[in-house]
């Protein structure tokens, strides 16, 4: 068993002994346990949220936590969590791993640590139809919305573009709706619902081809777990490797799906990825 020394106590004692707790790294506990403790959103569908008939959680990671706990070779324990709360959740040791659509950033990533990405999600720009076949460089200095404090918001920094915010997403649609905006930045899957959405409504819009910024999507786990990262990564590739990842992603994101979504990037190295991280 591998430990990790953590604090050692001197005692007055007869015969004068020295106490050091010690504690297995989080790889020997999940073993140990025979268990692993896998945080996954508490309501957010198609990642994680109640079935409606058996109330058990159910979405794609929830498929992909429990294909990582066989692979590992132990039982899964779900431990729902909200976003707010899901980087607390792996930093404070409460869960081993989190798998909730989790994008890398340099925040996050000084937080917890990430395994290599099993899919890269997309930052999109929504336009009107005839704004469709424009690259993303011709939108540096227009009004684009998105919105407050999230990723898309800085990915329209990124493009060299002026942002407008707005408290949600409805809002910030509606401003390309009305034109007062010539563009609106989402992550794809919402984008492809929303144009659905006005499609209904006699508006026509797409996404131009080219992302406005690339998010790795990865497991979360405590920083200064080098057993327990390599062994998800080696996991991860196995499962991508027999068809297990592309079986969970067509069945929760594929074509005969809402989002019609297809999982070009396989699993590999952060590192060799060509992206620029968000904040």
């Amino acid at each position: 068993m591998k430990l990790k020394l953590r604090a050692c106590t001197l005692l007055a004692l007869p015969l004068m002994m020295v106490f050091c707790s010690a504690n297995a790294d989080v790889l020997t506990d999940i073993q140990t346990r025979g268990q692993l403790n896998c945080a996954v959103y508490s309501d957010v569908p198609p990642f994680s949220s109640p079935d409606q008939k058996t109330r058990q959680l159910v979405g794609m990671d929830v498929d992909l936590c429990g294909a990582l706990a066989q692979q590992m070779g132990v039982k899964l324990n779900l431990m729902p969590t909200s976003i707010e709360a899901r980087i607390a959740v792996i930093a404070t040791g409460r869960a081993d791993v989190l798998i909730a659509n989790l994008a890398y950033t340099k925040t996050r990533g000084k937080q917890i640590q990430f395994s290599d990405p099993y899919y890269v999600a997309k930052e999109m720009l929504l336009v009107k139809k005839p704004n469709v076949h424009k690259t993303r460089a011709d939108f540096k200095g227009k009004r684009i919305s998105a919105t407050k404090g999230t990723t898309s918001e800085q990915s329209i920094y990124l493009a060299g573009a002026k942002a407008v915010t707005f408290q949600d997403a409805a809002s910030a649609f509606l401003a390309l709706e009305q034109n007062k905006v010539v563009g609106f930045v989402t992550n794809t899957m919402t984008g492809v619902k929303m144009i659905a959405q006005a499609k209904k409504e006699g508006i026509e819009l797409g996404m131009i081809s080219e992302p406005m910024a690339l998010e790795p999507i990865g497991v979360g786990m405590k920083q200064g777990e080098p057993a327990l990262l390599t062994k998800v990564n080696a996991s991860l590739k196995t499962l991508d490797d027999n068809g297990t990842i592309d079986q969970i992603w067509t069945k929760w994101l594929g074509a005969n799906t809402e989002y019609n979504m297809v999982r070009a990037e396989k699993v590999q190295p952060l590192s060799s990825l060509k992206f620029e991280p968000l904040e």
